[in-house]
């Protein structure tokens, strides 16, 4: 997007009570946006209000629902009557999903984790499109680390941010070819927020759920508060200033990893040609590093 605009680019963010959401809409504004803070809850936003107090900063605050078309439509027409453009979109609104296996959840699940996380996301850029297309402007969408590697006991998340990530690399060259950039942030595990957090009685009942794949269950979780996350935690903060870089940027790359940890985890699959790497480095995480180790000695 070109800093020699006159009149402030204006940049709508989705799913902006918490998180990444909340301070990528403070960046946002610090950077000089006209920011459109949405969220599905508008008495949630106290704490948005307050943190845009502390930094000085005013947003435009909206209700915008992900799942319902006309809510989306509604907000998109709202914000271009009252600001007479649109420059960008942040599609971050999504939901965590941490369930049973396939065989123990059930398809009501799935299909409430793709309506927020993929077809939420295909609803809000499909409004904004022609707005960001007159604007020659950047559609960027937080995507995940799990929209890249699969992981166990997430199967409705990363089916949803695969998705996405499909979506968006085919979209990105017929939308690049109409003048707006397209990009995925993809962040690792971010401290602070509902992603990644797993309290005891969460883990307790799922367990609980799991009939006979509770014991895999229990040791994938050991790996994730023992190893998982080793050197991958960020704030907030940090990656929504990766998101305000790569709207500023001249050329913004599609995929952009947040920090070292991301970047380093993503080459286990986008450097595996037949997922022979991605499968071992799976098998570590459901307690079957000595089987892995084994199966290398034999080849």
């Amino acid at each position: 997007m070109s800093t020699a605009d006159r009149e402030p680019q204006v940049v709508l963010i989705t799913g902006t009570s918490s998180g990444i959401g909340k301070a990528t809409a403070i960046a946002a504004a610090r950077a000089g946006f006209t920011t459109v803070a949405t969220l599905r809850e508008p008495d949630r936003a106290g704490a948005l209000r307050e943190e845009a107090d502390r930094a000085g900063v005013s947003l435009d605050i909206r209700r915008l629902d992900v799942t319902d078309p006309g809510s989306v439509a509604r907000c998109v027409d709202g914000v271009h009557r009252a600001h007479g453009r649109l420059d960008a979109v942040v599609n971050n609104a999504g939901v965590s999903n941490f369930d049973p296996t396939l065989e123990m959840s059930t398809t009501e699940a799935l299909r409430a984790n793709l309506e927020v996380n993929f077809f939420g996301v295909v609803e809000v850029s499909r409004a904004a499109m022609p707005l960001l297309r007159a604007a020659r402007g950047r559609l960027v969408t937080i995507g995940s680390v799990h929209g890249v590697v699969g992981q166990p006991f997430n199967e409705a998340y990363c089916a949803a941010k695969f998705a996405v990530e499909g979506f968006m690399e085919s979209l990105a060259p017929v939308a690049e070819a109409h003048g707006v950039k397209v990009s995925v942030v993809v962040p690792g595990f971010v401290r602070n927020t509902s992603f990644g957090i797993f309290p005891d009685v969460d883990r307790k009942t799922i367990e609980a759920a799991s009939g006979p794949y509770a014991p895999t269950f229990a040791d994938y979780i050991d790996w994730v508060v023992h190893h998982g996350w080793e050197g991958a935690g960020q704030e907030a903060s940090e990656v929504a200033e990766v998101v305000v870089r790569t709207l500023r940027a001249e050329r913004p790359a599609f995929r952009v990893p947040t920090n070292p940890w991301a970047a380093a985890y993503l080459e286990n699959k986008l450097a595996d040609r037949d997922g022979s790497v991605v499968r071992e480095l799976a098998r570590t995480w459901i307690g079957g590093r000595q089987e892995a180790d084994d199966t290398e000695q034999e080849r």
